[in-house]
């Protein structure tokens, strides 16, 4: 599978029964961001510098605005690096994930109920457009919002204005919105399953966001920054060796910078990298665990291994990858209280991977 490949002027490619002769071009220039962070984005690379420099040109306004990406690249993160860089930054920004939302109730989140509204309302909500008054809100996973729902939220978009789910009196807001999907929302528009109207209404601005394969020369950055985000201070060669690091440019990150994130968390958590198949398969039985990661010098073992010593490596790494789990879990339900959807987000994980984990420990 070719994705992408240098040609010189002059070539003739043959693609099937259709010849494409490449002429040479005039010379096209640029606007490349500055540094190498925006808010909580990072990179290096041109295509990422050029990104965060529209980004800094779109916070300025107030245009709504679509971000496209494959799942795991860091949607949420550019609509806060965009809300952070407004003028709307002192106040709310509110997520709303469509996608993780059961349709009866995604009406409610978004625009709240009064009390009575349904059964089970016991008391009025307030919806995330009246929290964010004033700020941002980001619709993760728009493509996922109900038919009905897509009507309801142009309506609001238009006359900037909308009812509580069962209430009667119009609540006028002030709010940017950001919508994310990982969907192909033009051919969903021509299939006639998402309103036209509504994705030209979201898609004043629209930016994508390049696959993590497609920039693995940001690598060195984004694993220094995980790594302070996790409280070490471990140098980036010392965790990846330049081999490691060779390897990891070569593999194709299917779940993108989110995986990049769980890598570097559970190469703390065991002391050494964890091995990345070509379909991103963990290693069959038997099999050696990847390369060696050591920690830096001077910093203790992230958890205490116990009566684990005197046993085999192999039963020593479980035990402590479990109360590893364990702990993380515990700590991050507590944060969230409860909220999978948020514990999921915070955790960079895939809500149906964190169930299954939260099964696995018992939790609830």
């Amino acid at each position: 599978e070719l994705e992408r490949a240098r040609v010189s002027p002059g070539t003739t490619l043959q693609l099937g029964k259709t010849r494409i002769r490449i002429e040479d071009g005039g010379t096209l220039e640029v606007e490349l961001f500055d540094a190498d962070r925006l808010g909580p984005m990072r990179g290096r690379t041109s295509g990422m510098r050029r990104l965060m420099a529209q980004i800094a040109k779109a916070s300025r306004t107030d245009a709504a605005l679509l971000v496209l990406g494959e799942t795991g690249t860091g949607k949420e993160v550019v609509a806060q690096a965009i809300h952070e860089s407004s003028l709307r930054a002192g106040k709310p920004f509110e997520t709303v994930d469509c996608g993780s939302l059961l349709p009866t109730l995604v009406a409610s989140e978004l625009f709240g109920h009064e009390r009575g509204a349904f059964t089970g309302a016991v008391d009025r909500h307030v919806g995330a457009f009246e929290r964010a008054d004033g700020g941002t809100i980001f619709l993760d996973e728009i493509g996922e919002l109900p038919p009905a729902l897509q009507a309801a939220l142009l309506g609001v978009l238009e006359r900037k204005s909308f009812r509580r789910v069962g209430g009667t009196k119009p609540i006028a807001v002030d709010v940017r919105v950001i919508a994310a999907t990982n969907r192909d929302l033009r051919q969903e528009v021509n299939q006639g399953t998402f309103r036209s109207d509504l994705y030209y209404r979201l898609a004043v601005l629209t930016f994508r966001l390049p696959p993590l394969r497609e920039r693995t020369d940001d690598l060195p950055l984004l694993i220094e920054h995980f790594l302070r985000e996790a409280g070490s201070s471990a140098e980036v060669n010392d965790l990846i060796p330049h081999e490691l690091m060779q390897s990891l440019k070569r593999y194709r990150w299917p779940g993108n910078v989110r995986e990049l994130r769980n890598f570097v968390e559970a190469a703390l958590a065991m002391g050494e990298a964890p091995i990345l198949d070509a379909d991103g398969q963990p290693p069959p039985p038997g099999e050696p665990s990847g390369a060696h990661a050591p920690r830096a010098a001077g910093e203790g073992p992230l958890l205490e291994l116990g009566d684990a010593s005197g046993q085999g490596y192999r039963e020593t790494r479980d035990k402590v990858l479990h109360l590893f789990e364990h702990q993380y879990l515990t700590a991050l339900i507590a944060r969230t209280k409860g909220n999978v959807a948020s514990a999921s987000r915070e955790a960079n994980m895939d809500r149906s991977y964190l169930i299954e984990l939260l099964k696995k420990h018992g939790m609830k």
